[in-house]
């Protein structure tokens, strides 16, 4: 089956708490293009360290710049799940 856009924007995407996390996650990537950290183009995203979904914030100590690939999503299994994260040898 086809992905319903439609119904995805609807129900969640046009929700009034994501309209405003997605307005945070705009005024974040304008505050730093102002500072000169990111411009458009680059390939860089502005990341969160603490996500708005879990109370994050736009304070400067919760923002940093990360390349878009390292940013964009969590690698999967073939089946969809996500993959595990390894963990750091000391």
């Amino acid at each position: 089956m086809p992905r319903n856009y439609r119904q995805e924007y609807d129900n969640y995407q046009g929700t009034a708490e994501q309209k405003k996390n997605r307005a945070k996650r705009n005024a974040a990537r304008r505050q730093y293009e102002r500072e000169g950290k990111v411009s458009k183009g680059d390939g860089n995203h502005v990341n969160h360290k603490k996500p708005l979904s879990q109370g994050g914030d736009n304070d400067s100590k919760n923002l940093s710049v990360k390349k878009a690939k390292d940013n964009w999503a969590y690698s999967r299994t073939s089946t969809g799940a996500m993959k595990a994260k390894a963990k750091k040898k000391k």
